[in-house]
């Protein structure tokens, strides 16, 4: 992928530098305390978290911040912040603002074929931990998007361990950035489901489920957010003739890499679908293609039907 084309955003609030930390906001809940959420251990939350999300009920909003006193995310406002540095100019952030502007872009156009606004979020770019609407952001949770402030938090440590964790792509190969894309993509793509509605709609019908059941609806939401990263993908290679196979292989690999089912084999030795809260490799894998072949907003319905 070439992306020294794109736009870049001005919607990048960059705060590498500052102290790790923060006053505001609850902690984020992990499972195996008082009232945990979520899928079973600590170990996989953390490695799931890193697979491009946070806790389901956590990117969700609604659920309670368990070290806050049980105040929902909704009610919450992040805390006061020193304004944030001028839009970074070092080759992370002129990377990270040129897929976020070419998102931008894209989505802007596909809304407004359907006679539809596209709001932009902004991308929040944070050192460790950091304080958002939903909570304290970890950098051990991952890169996720937050439906109340319409921020992706992201610490850019994260790329790092795309490549040498995860094994993602290799080090250092131009096909990295395209699954760094990915990443960004994914989060954009929760972004998208809430302005449609149906972040709230999916809030909304995991209220009274059992875990397993709220789970299994979690993972059609991340699944979507997978298709409408290929979507992405699929629209803004119409305007830039840019991506090439090695690009769509390295988010393949990436995909499969943090399927469900491989974490939970690689960290716990055993599978277990109740938990699932992202899908499985195969299906993240074919739901991207799904949106990057079709670049169709409805073929990305996977909430339809039975199986995903």
């Amino acid at each position: 992928m070439q992306w020294e084309d794109f736009r870049q955003s001005q919607n990048v609030e960059d705060y590498r530098g500052d102290s790790p930390g923060g006053g505001g906001g609850g902690g984020f809940g992990l499972p195996g305390g008082a009232g945990g959420l979520g899928i079973g251990t600590v170990v996989v939350l953390g490695l799931l978290g890193w697979a491009f999300g946070i806790d389901p009920r956590l990117l969700i909003s609604g659920v309670e911040i368990l070290q806050g006193g049980g105040s929902s995310h909704y009610q919450q406002s992040p805390p006061p912040r020193t304004a944030p540095r001028n839009a970074p100019n070092d080759e992370v952030g002129r990377f990270m603002r040129a897929v976020l502007g070419d998102t931008e872009d894209r989505w802007k156009e596909i809304f407004e074929k359907a006679g539809k606004r596209y709001v932009e979020p902004r991308l929040v770019v944070f050192p460790g931990r950091w304080d958002s609407a939903c909570g304290r952001a970890v950098a051990a949770m991952g890169p996720f998007y937050c439906p109340n402030d319409q921020k992706i938090y992201l610490d850019t440590s994260f790329f790092r361990d795309l490549e040498t964790r995860f094994r993602g792509c290799d080090v250092g190969s131009r096909a990295c950035r395209f699954a760094q894309a990915y990443v960004i993509a994914h989060e954009v793509g929760h972004h998208v489901q809430n302005l449609l509605g149906i972040l709230p709609k999916v809030q909304q019908m995991q209220r009274g489920m059992s875990k397993a059941e709220a789970n299994a609806l979690q993972v059609r939401v991340e699944l979507q957010a997978d298709c409408f990263a290929g979507l992405w993908a699929n629209h803004s290679n119409q305007k830039w003739r840019t991506i090439d196979q090695s690009d769509i292989d390295a988010a393949l690999r990436t995909a499969a890499a943090i399927g469900d089912d491989r974490l939970q084999k690689q960290t716990q030795g055993t599978v277990v679908p109740e938990s699932f809260t992202h899908g499985t490799s195969e299906q993240r894998k074919r739901w991207f293609l799904t949106g990057f072949k079709s670049g169709s907003i409805s073929a990305c319905n996977t909430f339809k039907g039975t199986e995903v």
